[in-house]
């Protein structure tokens, strides 16, 4: 039991810090935790992925890397709302997880409402 309390407050302790990164953003975004740290099966060696959805136009991936303060142990995916949608549409297994598993921070973009095709 002390084990699985342990993992529960890791895992809130995540949520609060992508919700203080996310909520520092300048700008209009979406963002949701995916990846095992959404799921509840991350691991000692488990990064933090984070799905960032904002208006990246006419930026290529490492561009849009470069406007973003990377908070530490955090993968970002960066992707336009366009992008986004697309993924889903084509059922994607990262927009699909996004959708159904993942932790929705912040949802500028009010994505929380989309189902897949």
């Amino acid at each position: 039991m002390e084990a699985i309390r342990r993992r529960r407050e890791l895992r809130e302790k995540v949520i609060r810090e992508v919700s203080n990164w996310a909520q520092k953003l300048t700008f209009k975004a979406t963002v949701i935790l995916v990846g095992s740290y959404a799921r509840g099966d991350f691991n000692l060696w488990s990064d933090i992925d984070i799905l960032l959805i904002a208006d990246f136009s006419g930026k290529n991936p490492l561009e849009r890397l470069k406007c973003i303060d990377l908070p530490p142990g955090c993968d970002i995916i960066p992707l336009t709302p366009k992008e986004f949608t697309s993924l889903l549409q084509k059922r994607d297994p990262l927009a699909i997880e996004a959708i159904n598993k993942g932790v929705i921070i912040r949802d500028d973009y009010l994505l929380r409402d989309m189902k897949p095709p």
